[in-house]
């Protein structure tokens, strides 16, 4: 069965790394609140500018594989052989969600973009970005309107 996009990667994650980045989550959330405002709105502009596992994957991959055929161009065809291992690696990532860069990338805390908006989501909680929402009429075309402007902020 192939999992989800959204568990893919902490399904192939040992769970104590899973637990670390939940961890360092909690407690980056509980460190901006205490500190105020300010320190949400910078911890905000960092997670906009934090690279996700899949990103990290992907340009990690084309270096390789664009290393790989320079080799193989100039230096020896065999080198030919490093991108098409990376291409692999690349479709096992897309259909299992792991490859063997994955738990090296997890161990330096590379997170999903899931982990992140989660980050994301409880931060803009803390600053109030949801507060004019109201949960009795929320299928009203303003309050839909409002809750879209809160989550893109």
């Amino acid at each position: 069965m192939i999992p989800s996009t959204v568990e893919r990667v902490p399904l192939h994650t040992a769970e104590h790394l899973n637990e670390r980045i939940r961890r360092q989550t909690d407690e980056r959330v509980a460190n901006c609140a205490a500190a105020g405002p300010e320190a949400i709105d910078r911890r905000l502009a960092e997670l906009d500018q934090e690279w996700d596992i899949e990103r990290t994957l992907e340009a990690n991959a084309a270096t390789v594989s664009l290393i790989g055929l320079t080799l193989g161009a100039t230096v020896n065809r065999k080198w030919f052989m490093f991108p098409a291992v990376v291409a692999g690696f690349l479709f096992q990532h897309a259909v299992q969600g792991w490859c063997p860069p994955v738990p090296f990338f997890r161990r330096l805390g590379f997170r999903t973009q899931s982990e992140i908006e989660e980050e994301r989501f409880a931060l803009k909680l803390l600053r109030g970005d949801f507060r004019n929402l109201s949960s009795s009429d929320g299928k009203s075309l303003g309050n839909v309107k409002r809750a879209l402007k809160a989550v893109r902020r």
